[in-house]
């Protein structure tokens, strides 16, 4: 059993800002399923949204997100990210993140679909993966942060595992700490804590395609639900529009927003602009416009992906401002700066998740939840590009400063059971894991996809609930591995997206339905 003042379950910017701002105050633990580096921050190729020019102006921001949400948008939280970013962003570059300049002295900044201004910061085009290298280095060099790589977090700790029922209406549902499976020793640990915080990212990996890394498999927002904390808006999923499309890729390559901002143009796979026909803003429209606009294209002309076309700009400039993506796709065979660029729409970020209020608290006390795994109410029915990884240093400095405003008052629950493992490990288990993976990937993608309907959405709920028995009767009578938790986990997640797709009758933002077409 160990005793931290903060638990932290997730590795990504979220979890890693939270840590570096409380650390001071008590012992902290860092709990990741892989590496510290395998996070969705380390792919966030684009940038972070923040107003740092004089032309630009924080009204024109929350404008830009609330007319990208399909103003489902909270205003009041709208406001307080935009408002906090500056300050925000000066602390990552005291955390040793470099943001590129111009020969000025000022921000390089980008503009991506949605932003009426250039406002994103960005560090080439691996910007994701400067922010988390950077906190890495100081996490690793802060006293109190230890970090548990490789280790899962199966449940939270509640009343529930001390013999206390606890429903989805109880009042003072309590957050003791989590059971986390040692994938190395196969030994469940008990950690205790004053406070935690869940920041365990997105969900992509329920889908066929996604451009998340292959640990977003909704692991926080199940394990929250399963302890009947509330979970909103899950119905909104955002498919970034521009994936590269190279079948068996998981992830899928991200070609970033970015380069839409830059001038590249969509193109039907005979070479035909297209995007005038969806939206005035044509290649920069937000991102649930575009990803409709594609799916449409290829569902009317039987195509497996559009184009995606850079090569009337300068080619120097495009290899300076997207040298990754340059890289990756010439190994493919594809120059960017003469080829057509195949990509394609794939799932790619969370709008909903686990409910936090304006100090980042879930609905359950002690339990904080910060980056995609959370609702803050900033994205409303659609994120806006580049509004993420600001949400989540926003947040978690929210978070912080409520956490270290009331952990004196906190102690720990010392009569928290160890975890009772009884079961039995089955020979064919793992075969049957891979094959309930692979169905609920199938039954999202081809129901629950970008545009959905009450028929589609019926089958897929009918389908996933047969796996629900099957995985939960398997479950009772497996030994905890984290391969059967992440099946639970993605079935729970799946389970949710359905379910609040289900409930809403129309069509807003990322929830489009054929039988709901006009939006409210």
């Amino acid at each position: 059993m160990y005793k931290y003042d903060f638990l932290i379950i997730g590795s990504g910017i979220a979890g890693m800002s939270f840590a570096l701002k409380v650390a001071h105050k008590g012992k902290v633990a860092i709990v990741c399923k892989n590496s510290l580096e395998d996070a969705n921050t380390y792919y966030a190729q684009g940038g972070i949204a923040s107003v740092t020019s004089q032309i630009d102006q924080f009204e024109k921001h929350i404008e830009d997100t609330m007319i990208a949400g399909s103003f489902l948008s909270d205003r009041s939280v709208v406001e307080k990210v935009v408002r906090e970013a500056p300050a925000q962003i000066e602390e990552l570059i005291s955390w040793g993140v470099d943001f590129d300049k111009d020969e000025k002295g000022n921000f390089d900044l980008h503009r991506e679909g949605g932003h009426s201004e250039f406002r994103i910061l960005h560090h080439k085009d691996n910007t994701g993966a400067e922010i988390q290298e950077s906190l890495i280095r100081a996490i690793k060099k802060h006293p109190n942060i230890k970090v548990f790589e490789h280790h899962f977090a199966i449940e939270i700790i509640t009343q529930h595992h001390l013999g206390i029922k606890v429903t989805r209406h109880t009042d003072h549902i309590e957050c003791y700490g989590a059971y986390v499976l040692n994938q190395q020793t196969n030994h469940i640990h008990t950690i205790l804590s004053k406070v935690s915080l869940m920041a365990t990212g997105g969900i992509g990996n329920i889908y066929q395609t996604t451009t998340n890394p292959i640990i977003a498999t909704g692991d926080g927002i199940a394990m929250v639900y399963r302890a009947k904390g509330q979970i909103k808006d899950m119905e909104f999923v955002q498919f970034h529009p521009t994936a590269l499309f190279h079948p068996g890729d998981r992830p899928s390559f991200l070609i970033t927003e970015a380069m839409r901002g830059y001038g590249a143009v969509l193109r039907t796979k005979s070479g035909k602009k297209f995007m005038h026909k969806y939206d005035e803003r044509e290649s920069l429209a937000p991102r649930d416009v575009v990803a409709r606009a594609i799916d449409t294209e290829m569902k009317n002309r039987g195509d497996d992906f559009v184009y995606l076309d850079v090569t009337h700009k300068d080619p120097e400039e495009t290899k300076k401002h997207f040298p990754t993506i340059y890289e990756k796709c010439l190994k493919y065979g594809v120059d960017i700066t003469k080829d057509f660029i195949p990509v394609a729409p794939a799932a790619h970020y969370l709008c909903g998740g686990i409910l936090v209020d304006v100090n980042g608290q879930s609905t359950i006390n002690r339990l904080y939840a910060n980056g995609e795994c959370a609702c803050t109410g900033l994205h409303g029915a659609n994120r806006l590009a580049s509004n993420s990884l600001i949400e989540a240093v926003v947040y978690a400095d929210a978070a912080a400063k409520h956490a270290l405003s009331t952990i004196d008052a906190i102690t720990f629950r010392n009569d928290v059971p160890d975890w009772n493992d009884e079961g039995t490990s089955l020979p064919e288990e793992m075969v049957l894991i891979t094959q309930s993976v692979k169905e609920v990937e199938q039954i999202m993608s081809s129901y629950v996809g970008i545009v959905r309907s009450n028929l589609r959405l019926k089958r897929a709920f009918d389908r996933l609930e047969i796996l629900y028995q099957e995985t939960e009767n398997l479950y009772q009578r497996s030994i905890v591995s984290r391969e059967i938790c992440e099946l639970r986990n993605i079935i729970n997640t799946g389970y949710l997206v359905i379910k609040q797709a289900m409930e809403r009758k129309e069509s807003r933002g990322l929830h489009y339905s054929i039988d709901y077409p006009e939006k409210s």
